[in-house]
C-alpha cells in the first residue's frame, strides 16, 4: 500500500503540526496558525481572526496574538488595502467601486478602504477603462452596434465602473472605429 506523502502547507499535515506543536497552549497554536497563513500572502486582521476562530482558539488569546502581530507590523490592514488596490486595479482593471467591495469582504475598515481607493483618481480609472475596451473591442466586431455596446459596457460594469463612464468610454471607442453611435444616451437604458 502506497503511503501518502505530506507536503508543507498540506492542510492535513499543517493541522497535525499545529496540534502536535502544543495542544495545551492556545497562544502558541494561534501564533503558528497566523505565521503559516501570513507566509503565503498578506492577510487582514479579520481574515486571521476568522481562521483562529475556525480552529477554536479562545477569543481572548486570538485578540492578544493578533494585537502583538499588529504591533510588530506583521498585520497591517492599511498596507494590505493599498497593495490590493494597486494590484487589482493594474492587474485586473477593477474600478474603485469593485475594489472597495472586495476590501469590505476581507474585513478592512471603511476609513482604510476610502483611503486606499482614493489613490485612484477619475482620470486613472477612465484610462484603465479605455485600455480594457481597446483589448476587448476586436472580439465584438461583426456584432450589431447595440449588442457591442451592451457587451462592452457590461464588462466595465462588472469591473465596477460607473454607468456614465462606461458608456462614454465605449461610445468613444466605437466612434473611433467608425461606428455611428449618435443616438446612444450617455447614461441609462442600453
Amino acid at each position: 500500500m502506497a503511503r501518502r506523502t505530506e507536503w508543507p502547507g498540506d492542510s492535513t499535515s499543517s493541522s497535525r503540526a499545529e496540534k502536535e506543536l502544543s495542544p495545551q497552549d492556545p497562544a502558541e497554536r494561534a501564533r503558528a496558525i497566523c505565521l503559516r497563513l501570513l507566509t503565503g500572502t498578506p492577510r487582514t486582521r479579520k481574515q486571521l481572526a476568522d481562521a483562529l476562530h475556525k480552529r477554536e482558539i479562545p477569543s481572548e488569546v486570538a485578540e492578544e496574538v493578533l494585537s502583538r502581530f499588529e504591533d510588530v507590523g506583521l498585520i497591517n490592514d492599511a498596507a494590505f488595502a493599498d497593495a490590493w488596490v494597486e494590484s487589482r486595479h493594474h492587474g485586473r482593471g477593477l474600478a474603485r467601486r469593485a475594489l472597495a467591495r472586495e476590501l469590505r469582504t476581507k474585513g478592512v475598515d471603511s476609513a482604510l478602504i476610502d483611503e486606499a481607493v482614493g489613490q485612484l483618481d477619475s482620470d486613472q480609472e477612465e484610462e484603465t477603462a479605455r485600455e480594457l475596451i481597446a483589448r476587448r473591442l476586436a472580439s465584438t466586431r461583426g456584432l450589431d452596434r447595440d449588442r457591442r455596446l451592451r457587451r462592452l459596457a457590461g464588462m466595465l460594469a462588472r469591473k465596477g465602473y460607473p454607468e456614465g463612464m462606461a458608456l462614454r468610454v465605449v461610445k468613444r471607442a466605437l466612434e473611433e472605429e467608425g461606428e455611428d453611435v449618435g443616438d446612444v444616451p450617455e447614461e441609462g437604458g442600453i
